[in-house]
């Protein structure tokens, strides 16, 4: 059982070592992410051994259980690496840039365009990666640097999680942890997750041009934040399933009517003192003869075919009837931890997966392009290359980190970071920290869903045991931390610099997306301590 587990400060001190040592790894000593995460495996696998008491068996159905979740993200990463790879040999990220070029020079509003607004358009609809996977490449094309371009998506989407793709977080947790007021969850969760949303929109334009960016950029941020945020506040108490979707959805109609307006389409004095772009060089290559409509038709497809499948709720519940997963074997460790059998553990619905869509999106770019002519001899040869180039690093990576998460889960280590936390805390301060521990699971499992899966039955408990709880604000501190951890979490980094094609460089990745992470943690566990005290 699980109170049998120690939780003395030698193993809460060992179970946190992986994650720490995971986090120098990737961001001090700027080691790989194969080899960080499969150095932190181990160690969790050694943890698991010699201090949990874990037996083969629950080590073995924990790795198993870790690649299973990796092949989950990696279903995005392998069609989204070849969408980048087919648009970069057809030429159609010069059109693009050339093209937006001509259209808009305000650097600045197309960033925010791309890297916060339609970014949350994407994780409302598809989620799962398919913002990181999508955009960064996008951003990279209008000329935005690459480490830029992989940062500002993953800060950008980051608010968008927890009812993005259908309020598939929200479904998981009730699903998870009975909660009595739902409404009232639903109405803090709301509120939380307009911080992060806000200090995005902001911190996107400290990153294009410090406080001047800022300064010039800020009522946009503020309208959109306010249909973003605004938005979602309103219709979580109409149709929580929605409730992303459909302010990410009007936010994209109204940046197109600011597009409109000369200020956002005329260059300023920040394209001189920005370092996030690249110096514009005149290409040796022909651009291409096309036209931008027909360069971002593969992704026009992609968009399309998202919204038809996955925003009409009843399209959506046909296709998601099918799926398929492995069973798992119950496991207990020597202090009696146990995890449940799984008939079928986190079933893969493959036509409701974004990685179709991606996928149908790079097939119908290879055959358009092809029709356009647009490929050289060598293209496929180019294509295969820069494919396996990119993918074998990243399915090394996030397959590490995913086994180490796993393994951790089966043997307790988990958990007893968790209840080590509840055991030292009072209600206004766990509920401060139970947006840490969602940031914690998100960044071990690079999924707001699994984080609060994960940790919400944990909080149930606590608020059955700890008088003056309120389980309302600290489900919503849960899971808006879960949404943030998802701008550090480092499979998500790596999907990130994979498809911008920067591997190696997550170090660089981390550092902004830390302090993104840092400041929204503060303010949200600030802000969920008054609504858990207003609430008393």
């Amino acid at each position: 059982m699980e109170e049998n587990l120690p939780l003395d400060l030698l193993h809460w001190g060992a179970a946190a070592v992986p994650l720490v040592l995971l986090l120098v790894m990737l961001v001090v000593l700027r080691w790989s992410g194969p080899r960080a995460g499969w150095i932190a495996m181990g160690i969790a696998t050694l943890i698991a051994f010699t201090l949990y008491q874990a037996p083969f068996d629950a080590v073995a159905v924990g790795f198993g259980k870790g690649l299973w979740e990796a092949f989950f993200i990696l279903l995005v990463v392998w069609p989204a690496l070849l969408l980048y790879q087919v648009t970069k040999e057809a030429g159609a990220f010069t059109v693009i840039r050339e093209e937006i070029q001509e259209h808009s020079q305000n650097y600045l509003f197309l960033i925010l365009a791309f890297g916060w607004v339609f970014a949350s358009f994407l994780q409302g609809i598809a989620g799962f990666g398919a913002p990181i996977a999508v955009v960064a490449p996008l951003l990279i094309g209008i000329g935005v640097k690459p480490v830029t371009a992989v940062v500002i998506p993953l800060i950008g989407h980051a608010w968008a999680n927890m009812f993005g793709t259908l309020a598939v977080g929200w479904i998981a947790t009730i699903n998870a942890v009975e909660i009595q007021d739902q409404a009232l969850t639903l109405f803090y969760t709301s509120i939380l997750l307009w911080i992060p949303n806000l200090l995005a929109g902001l911190m996107i334009c400290y990153l294009f041009a410090k406080w001047k960016g800022v300064k010039e950029g800020f009522w946009v941020v503020i309208i959109i934040s306010l249909i973003h945020g605004g938005g979602q506040l309103a219709l979580t108490q109409v149709n929580a399933t929605l409730s992303t979707f459909i302010p990410a959805t009007l936010a994209m109609v109204v940046l197109l009517l600011f597009a409109r307006r000369k200020k956002y389409s005329e260059r300023t004095e920040l394209e001189d003192e920005t370092d996030v772009l690249e110096e514009e060089r005149q290409s040796t290559a022909e651009k291409p003869k096309i036209s931008l409509h027909k360069a971002f038709m593969p992704y026009y497809v992609l968009t399309v075919v998202s919204v038809l499948a996955l925003g009409i709720p009843q399209v959506n519940e046909f296709l998601d009837q099918f799926e398929f997963g492995f069973p798992f074997p119950a496991t207990e460790t020597g202090y009696g931890f146990e995890e449940e059998a799984e008939a079928m553990y986190s079933p893969i619905a493959p036509l409701t997966h974004p990685g179709t869509y991606l996928l149908f999106a790079s097939v119908f770019a290879v055959f358009y392009y092809r029709k356009l002519k647009l490929f050289g001899d060598d293209a496929t040869k180019t294509i295969r290359k820069g494919l396996l180039g990119n993918a074998i690093g990243a399915s090394l990576a996030i397959s590490g980190f995913l086994t180490m998460t796993e393994i951790m889960g089966t043997s307790g280590q988990t958990t007893v970071i968790a209840l080590g936390i509840a055991t030292v805390s009072t209600p206004p301060v766990y509920v401060a920290l139970a947006n840490i521990i969602g940031i914690i699971g998100a960044f071990m499992t690079s999924s707001n869903t699994s984080s609060n899966v994960l940790f919400a039955p944990l909080h149930g408990n606590v608020a059955e045991s700890m008088d003056g709880l309120e389980l309302a604000a600290t489900i919503a501190a849960q899971s808006t931390g879960g949404a943030i951890g998802n701008s550090i979490a480092p499979a998500n980094v790596v999907l990130g610099t994979s498809t911008a094609g920067i591997q190696g460089r997550d170090a660089e990745v981390f550092k902004p997306t830390l302090v993104f992470c840092l400041i929204a943690g503060i303010a949200v566990s600030a802000t969920a301590v008054l609504l858990h005290l207003i609430g008393a």
